[in-house]
């Protein structure tokens, strides 16, 4: 079969590799389609290996065809040769075939294309572990999301939204605050004209604070916004794309009993992810099937040109998830 490789320049090319050994509790996909995440890029930099066990080439989130299925996974699961879905992986993605196992599965929710269902596991289980396991959400409470145009956030605010939060986001300018208007954020802070920081002291003193914050940006930003929060708010930071270094005063943080949390969903073990896709299916397919939450699709790119696919994570030009699509 073929995957895309990382040449020694960090070039892209879309080259053959060995095919995959169905282990007893895995399932093979046909791949149809593979969507792009931040990570992707980190990891074609050297900055983000794969997990052990894994292909060493990027793709967390899939959607295909099951063509195989072990003896123990059909023992376990009902899944059958012939059935669409979409899987979160470790790594492996961008490529013809995949190997998952069976409790890494999800079928693909109703009212669902083939490209949209690729955009939904990892940004859906990003989304639902920091919201309702870390977050602990609960409806009526104010959500802060950073880089509000980004493929994560903007399930996030779907999300979020359908489960009665009130969302507050950021932009980096106008053009990306109108680009993300149908997601329905109650408020949206174009940060190149106006101070977060502001914003939050003032909705604090509206009685409309930050019970949760989802933050892909940290930055010196991160600690002057934490005075302003919830009693007992929890910050959570996912990245460090604005920079690793922030000031935070202390007292603050224990006497208003701010929690700030690290969250990855790749370092979870695979039976938390198993739960969280189980949850998924549960609580999120439902309000997927209503139109309530779906992916937005920014681009779609044949896999052959994963380089130009790349570059528009790269470059900030996304406004939603930017997914491959493989013959």
């Amino acid at each position: 079969m073929k995957a895309v490789l990382v040449n020694d320049d960090r070039s892209l090319r879309w080259d053959d590799v060995p095919n995959p050994i169905v282990g007893e509790e895995d399932v093979l996909v046909k791949i149809e389609a593979a969507a792009l995440n931040r990570a992707d890029l980190m990891q074609r930099e050297g900055n983000y290996p794969p997990p052990p066990g894994c292909p060493e080439w990027m793709g967390l989130e899939i959607a295909g065809t099951i063509v195989e299925v072990g003896k123990k996974a059909a023992e376990k699961s009902n899944w059958k040769v012939g059935d669409k879905v979409c899987a979160l992986l470790g790594g492996g993605g961008y490529a013809q075939y995949a190997n998952v196992k069976y409790d890494m599965l999800m079928p693909i929710p109703e009212n669902c294309t083939m490209v949209e269902a690729a955009a939904i596991p990892e940004a859906f289980a990003t989304a639902y572990l920091n919201l309702f396991i870390e977050g602990k959400i609960e409806a009526g409470n104010t959500l802060l999301v950073t880089g509000g145009n980004s493929g994560l956030a903007s399930v996030i605010i779907r999300m979020a939204k359908a489960f009665g939060i009130r969302v507050i986001t950021t932009v980096r300018s106008a053009e990306k605050a109108e680009a993300i208007r149908d997601l329905n954020a109650d408020l949206v802070v174009n940060t190149s004209e106006t101070d977060i920081v502001e914003v939050l002291k003032e909705q604090l003193e509206e009685g409309h604070s930050v019970d949760v914050a989802i933050d892909c940006l940290g930055g010196g930003v991160m600690g002057k916004c934490l005075p302003y929060l919830t009693h007992g708010a929890r910050w959570i930071m996912i990245a460090s794309m604005a920079g690793t270094k922030t000031e935070i005063d202390l007292a603050n943080i224990f006497r208003r009993n701010v929690r700030i949390i690290g969250s990855t969903l790749r370092s979870r073990a695979p039976e938390v992810k198993a739960k969280i896709l189980a949850s998924l299916v549960r609580d999120v397919w439902p309000k997927v099937k209503s139109g309530e939450v779906k992916p937005t699709i920014c681009r779609v790119f044949p896999i052959e040109q994963t380089e130009e696919a790349h570059d528009i994570l790269y470059k900030g030009q996304n406004v939603g998830k930017v997914v491959l699509t493989v013959e």
